[in-house]
């Protein structure tokens, strides 16, 4: 789990419940347990997304919300550590002879990849094979950002709608002038759950998705550089050079002390 999300959503949440305590105590929390605004708010929310998008991308919300909690991305100096050791072999024994290597590569990319150079194809037909997969995996990660965008979107206006429905109601059936304020804060608890959703989940959620795409797109470039070098003969010294330029220093320096060890 990545414990930055998780942070950030319980702390956030713990200063919220702090601040009602401390200012009115557990009477507080009383305005906050408006079933019909949640429902208004976390339902239209819903119904909205299921208008703009089909239902399989609405269903699949639960598998990207998976990739915003997962803890980290791929160890790039250990795939850098990997092409050295494949270029190595390959250049002793030949391309078949990694044949055995690459069942014990995790990395379905990575996999694909090294099987197309044992396979004997050519240079352009793994880079437009790979280049193509890497094409589909940025629009699949493009609906994700949108689902969340559209959600960080949606929760602030059905807010702003249920509390607009409560204050209607609140008008057109009141009686007693003193339990308006009691009512207002009722009816104002929608734009509350509305904006929090937006502000403090959805939209950092898309925000988090855009990032860990990044990182999944820069490991397969790294991956892609990789087989050709491996695929056009490179020795394990341009192999290293090359794919070390993707590296920050501190990677560098990882890769050194796996060398050396």
């Amino acid at each position: 789990m990545d414990i930055a999300t998780i942070s950030g959503i319980i702390i956030f949440f713990g200063f919220v419940v702090g601040a009602v305590y401390i200012q009115e105590g557990v009477e507080g929390f009383k305005p906050f347990l408006n079933i019909e605004a949640f429902l208004v708010v976390m339902g239209g929310t819903l119904c909205a997304l299921l208008v703009n998008y089909p239902l399989s991308q609405v269903i699949s919300v639960g598998k990207v919300l998976k990739k915003v909690m997962a803890s980290k991305g791929e160890d790039t100096s250990q795939i850098v550590s990997t092409f050295l050791s494949l270029s190595k072999k390959a250049k002793k024994e030949g391309f078949l002879a990694l044949q055995n290597d690459v069942k014990s590569i995790d990395n379905d990319f990575l996999k694909r990849g090294v099987q197309l150079v044992i396979d004997g194809a050519d240079h352009e037909f793994i880079r437009n094979m790979l280049e193509t997969e890497l094409d589909f995996i940025r629009e699949r990660h493009k609906v994700g950002r949108e689902v969340f965008n559209s959600l960080g979107t949606y929760a602030p206006a059905f807010g702003i709608i249920g509390t607009v429905l409560g204050m209607i109601l609140m008008l057109a059936s009141i009686e007693d002038v003193s339990a308006v304020p009691r009512r207002m804060a009722l009816a104002l608890s929608a734009a509350f759950f509305g904006l929090g959703a937006g502000y403090w989940l959805f939209l950092p959620m898309a925000g988090k998705l855009r990032r860990r795409s990044d990182e999944e797109i820069f490991v397969k470039e790294i991956i892609i550089r990789g087989v050709l070098l491996l695929q056009s003969g490179a020795t394990p010294s341009i192999v290293e050079a090359n794919l070390k330029a993707y590296l920050e220093p501190s990677k560098r320096t990882e890769i050194k002390e796996a060398k050396s060890a």
